[in-house]
């Protein structure tokens, strides 16, 4: 590498046409053309520089400047469509050849020729030609590459700075700048992979800061060197090839990639095949295009019935496949060679064996069994067979069983053994895909099949069935109808057949068990509920002797014919009219079970009793289906009426029937509706839902009342808890122990002066002291000290301790200020008043001998009342 600096002088009339120089890698400047015209270069020495069309100049041979002080190149340029030209000097000062790190000068200036033959300086940039650093170095760090410097540094001092993506911007600190000497170094190796190039800006100031020259692009490039071997896209590779494939078929295609750079030999990858396994029939099958990595047979003779899959392995190269320089890495391709029908189905045997029974279907006579040497369970290997003699009503079907391929020979219609005794097919199988061109069928694939027909006990048959018969409803019992046979197809049996009647729901019909004659146990009624659509069925069996015996069964239709043998009846049954009615009446019909001509047109009539019917009511006739009945008054009461109407069909012999129409007659709202209770409980709740729904409303009070005596039953066994409890329980005294309201004169410690009045207080004045309620004080009421019923809080400290001084000078009070309230138990009792015991201080005064009379618990409290000091 060179050190030069440059100084170019561009002595032109025109400064757009050649707007920049900038280094190549040898250090020598590139003429940038930007008017986009067509512009030649030459130089004036061709024999030391030349330059390119581009405006690289080059040396042509090594070059020493050593003593030369002035080594001055002039670059010329011509417009080849204008012809103007212009020229440059380009002078290398301080430089020689043995240096190794170059120096790039910021083009601050330049010289143009003006019009008139005198010079101008004009600023302009430079373009700096690329740095190219190659990766992973392993020189020491940091590692010169060039020197940038200012020749406004002759005058003042400088400071040069880098910037840019390496620099001060991530990844920091790759490449640093001296401030003073402008020297560019590397900190570290670079990896192309990882970043393949960096752009840099070049910055000059002065000691203060201010910009000296305009900021210059530097380029770095990192060279590429091989060190990454290939890398295959898949460890294993999968491909498939159709067996019987003609050479230079495409298999399948490798890729490897290398993450050099695959411009250059470092990236360009070469691919081979190391091993093929197995080397059957040849070891050279498949080859692959070294470049592309496409695999191709080369060879015939792939039979999948022999050798079912092919594993290579596989090798890519850089360097271009060098195998001195070149990085290797390999890779396995496994080939499954495909299936294609070359092997036909054949039958393991010429003649296959078969019986059956007559009159079955949907059973399998035999098993066809072949073999075909393709894959399993492929189109090529299932086998499809087909019957093509023997069959000619197509009794037989041949489905395939899709496990093991076998051919299912089955009977699809019913066989009668009087009529045919065997059968003889020939059957042929193929495959579902045709087969390879070539290959035909051979004689393998076409079998016999001998079936055998069995003979069995078969049911004897009605002819026909059902069977239809036309009679007139009415007939009576014992009337013979019609037979009713059945044939016996085993007519070479000659056995015996019986008939009994399986099904009659209305048991009208009986058959002969010998011959078949049918005939009327009960009268035949079209009305019946058992006949639907004037049809009635009824089914016999017929039965052999055979052993097994068998049956079987026919159905006999009657068709009744319809007879005037119902009388019609007044539709609907029951009407309701207002006490006022309406004038229109009240519209009616009749009900016949009979059909036409038996029942319609009808005639209706009242009937003459009672009298009174006449008297209320009339009926008119609308027409032969319709009457309207009115009443014959104004006005009717309340009530439910029953009126006799007479109506006549009609028939041949006309049937009357006299039935009674129920009338409703109640108070209607305006609208002409029912209102009243009956109205509602009919729309609504019938009776039994009214009865249900006051039984549960009368169990309900039931439950409510017993748990309300429950309830006063409880508070009852409550208080009698209180009692004494039997003295034959406990000899000792029970002492019960009652709510405490107080401590006695414990409680005199407590701060009484916390105690604030409330804001509100009752009317009346409470006492604080209370007395027994079954006691007559011998004293009148002691009066105790009233609460003050001021709405202000105020000190009731003063009122607390008035009222304890109160009650302790109280006679009637209980002792130890315990307030305690007793019910009133009455007078008369036997063991007289207990209103004497004021106090323990009166108990020398009492006599309470007579309480041990009562039991031990009262001598243990005479004890204590009267014993002395004991």
């Amino acid at each position: 590498m060179i050190q030069m600096s440059w100084a170019g002088w561009a002595e032109r009339t025109a400064l757009s046409l050649v707007c920049s120089v900038r280094l190549t890698a040898q250090s020598f400047p590139l003429f940038m053309d930007c008017s986009g015209g067509k512009v030649w270069f030459e130089v004036g020495a061709p024999s030391d520089f030349r330059v390119s069309e581009h405006g690289v100049v080059y040396t042509m041979r090594h070059l020493s400047l050593v003593g030369k002080r002035k080594a001055v190149v002039m670059v010329y340029a011509r417009d080849l469509l204008s012809k103007q030209e212009w020229k440059t000097r380009v002078q290398p000062s301080d430089a020689t050849l043995t240096q190794r790190v170059p120096e790039i000068l910021f083009p601050w200036r330049s010289t143009v020729v003006r019009g008139d033959g005198s010079l101008r300086r004009l600023k302009r940039d430079w373009v700096i030609p690329p740095i190219n650093v190659p990766e992973n170095s392993r020189g020491q760090f940091p590692e010169d590459l060039v020197r940038i410097r200012s020749d406004r540094d002759k005058n003042r001092m400088l400071r040069y700075s880098v910037t840019g993506p390496g620099a001060d911007q991530p990844p920091n600190g790759i490449f640093i700048i001296n401030p003073i000497s402008g020297q560019l170094s590397v900190t570290k190796p670079l990896d192309r992979e990882h970043i393949s190039n960096f752009h840099l800006r070049a910055h000059a100031v002065d000691l203060n800061g201010n910009q000296v020259e305009n900021p210059i692009d530097i380029v770095i490039n990192v060279i590429d060197q091989n060190d990454n071997r290939p890398e295959f896209t898949h460890t294993i590779f999968n491909g498939s090839v159709p067996e019987g494939s003609k050479p230079g078929s495409f298999v399948m295609t490798v890729t490897a990639v290398d993450k050099d750079d695959p411009k250059t030999a470092n990236g360009m990858l070469r691919y081979k095949i190391l091993s093929q396994n197995p080397q059957s029939p040849s070891s050279n099958i498949f080859t692959i295009n070294n470049k592309t990595g496409d695999i191709i047979t080369v060879a015939a003779g792939l039979d999948r019935e022999k050798v079912t899959q092919y594993t290579l392995i596989i090798q890519a190269t850089d360097m271009e496949g060098n195998p001195t320089y070149g990085l290797s890495n390999t890779a396995t391709t496994i080939i499954r060679i495909t299936d294609v029908n070359d092997n036909p189905p054949e039958f393991t045997t010429d003649t296959f064996f078969g019986e059956v029974h007559e009159n079955r279907v949907n059973v399998i006579v035999a098993n066809l069994t072949v073999t075909d040497k393709d894959q399993p369970h492929t189109q090529a290997w299932s086998a499809v067979y087909r019957i093509t003699a023997g069959d000619p009503t197509g009794r037989f079907s041949i489905p395939t069983d899709p496990t093991s391929n076998e051919g299912l020979l089955t009977v699809v219609k019913p066989i009668d053994y009087e009529l045919t005794r065997s059968f003889m097919l020939t059957v042929e199988a193929e495959n579902e895909v045709a087969l390879a061109r070539g290959i035909h069928l051979p004689r393998q694939s076409t079998a016999t099949i001998s079936v055998q027909i069995l003979d069995i006990n078969e049911s004897p048959e009605f002819s026909p069935s059902p069977k239809s018969i036309k009679l007139e409803e009415g007939l009576t019992a014992r009337s013979r109808l019609t037979t009713f046979t059945a044939q016996d197809p085993d007519r070479s049996m000659r056995q015996t057949v019986r008939y009994s009647k399986m099904y009659d729901p209305a048991n009208w019909l009986e058959i002969d068990p010998v011959n078949g004659q049918i005939s009327t146990i009960a009268i035949l009624d079209r009305e019946s509920p058992y006949v639907k659509n004037n049809l009635y069925n009824v089914t016999f069996m017929a039965s052999d002797n055979g052993i097994p015996p068998a049956s079987g069964t026919g159905t006999l239709q009657v068709y009744l014919l319809d007879i005037n043998d119902n009388a019609p009846h007044v539709f609907p049954p029951e009407v309701e009219m207002c006490e006022k009615p309406d004038p229109d009446g009240i519209n009616i019909t009749a009900s016949d079970p009979d059909l036409t001509p038996n029942a319609g047109p009808f005639a209706f009539e009242l009937a003459s009793r009672p009298s009174d019917v006449r008297r209320n009511w009339t009926l008119s006739r609308i027409n032969g289906e319709y009457a309207q009945l009115r009443l014959r008054i104004g006005s009717l009461a309340s009530g439910i009426y029953k009126v006799p109407i007479m109506i006549t069909d009609s028939g041949n012999l006309p049937m009357s029937n006299t039935s009674y129409l129920k009338v409703k007659v109640c108070q209607c709202d305006h609208h002409g509706d029912c209102v009243d209770m009956e109205r509602i409980i009919a729309a609504g709740l019938g009776t039994g839902a009214i009865i249900a729904i006051l039984i549960c409303i009368i169990i309900l009070l039931v439950l409510v009342l017993l748990f309300v005596m429950w309830m006063k039953r409880r508070d009852k066994e409550r208080q009698a808890k209180q009692l004494l409890i039997d003295p034959e329980d406990d000899v000792r005294d029970n002492i019960l122990k009652y709510d405490e309201e107080g401590g006695g004169e414990e409680d005199q410690d407590y701060d009484l002066s916390q105690l604030q009045q409330p804001d509100a207080l009752e009317s009346d004045g409470v006492k604080v002291g209370i007395r027994r309620m079954d006691e007559r004080p011998l004293h009148h009421d002691h009066q105790y000290p009233l609460r003050s019923a001021a709405p202000h809080p105020g000190d009731i400290g003063d009122f607390i301790h008035e009222g304890l001084k109160a009650a302790d000078n109280d006679p009637t009070a209980p002792p130890y200020d315990s307030l305690l309230v007793f019910d009133y138990e009455g007078s008369g009792s036997t063991a007289g008043s207990l209103s004497s015991l004021h106090s323990s201080s009166s108990c020398g005064d009492q006599d309470y001998d007579y309480l041990g009379d009562w039991g031990p618990r009262f001598r243990r409290l005479a004890d204590l009342y009267g014993g002395g000091d004991d």
